[in-house]
């Protein structure tokens, strides 16, 4: 996103220091293939930040997975432990008993451990969706003032042709 963000400064430094237009009020002349590059830039560069999202989702699926593989090994392990303990009939009973509470313990923390993953990985992907809505709109800013610039820059041209133009038939 950094990279992007450059290139829009990158972008507003050449407005900012293009030379005016004479006879003109606020109008200015710029590189229209540099603009173009670095519009070309910005657009090539996108799709990195959503590759991005994308990994951040594989993350959060690597999360879960290794969640539910944790949770699996915990009551793998009381189950095993449980069994160590069947010998007396009060030991077997409080194992029964840990091993109902390790399993709600362990069904709990990888409920738990899930939902902070879908909420980290909502939390990421909101960012990039507001990163990628203000790109958006500062393009499109920036695409607005330069259409507004060559429309004037036309209007100037044509102006001048028709001033040549009159000065050549007063001759």
């Amino acid at each position: 996103m950094d990279s992007v963000l450059k290139l829009l400064d990158e972008l507003e430094e050449i407005i900012d220091e293009s030379r005016s237009v004479p006879f003109s009020s606020g109008k200015i002349s710029v590189n229209k293939d540099d603009i173009l590059e670095i519009i070309t830039d910005i657009r090539n560069k996108l799709p990195n930040e959503i590759k991005q999202s994308k990994w951040i989702l594989e993350e959060r699926n690597k999360i879960l997975a290794d969640s539910e593989r944790e949770a699996e090994d915990i009551i793998k392990k009381a189950e095993e432990h449980m069994n160590q303990l069947i010998d007396e009939h009060e030991v077997t009973k409080k194992a029964y008993e840990n091993a109902d509470e390790i399993v709600a313990k362990s069904r709990q923390d990888s409920k738990t451990m899930r939902i902070r993953a879908v909420e980290y990985t909502d939390r990421i992907l909101m960012d990039t969706q507001d990163r990628l809505k203000e790109l958006q709109h500062s393009v499109a800013e920036q695409q607005n003032i330069l259409n507004e610039f060559i429309n004037q820059s036309l209007d100037i041209l044509y102006e001048n042709r028709q001033q040549l133009k009159s000065m050549n038939e007063q001759k």
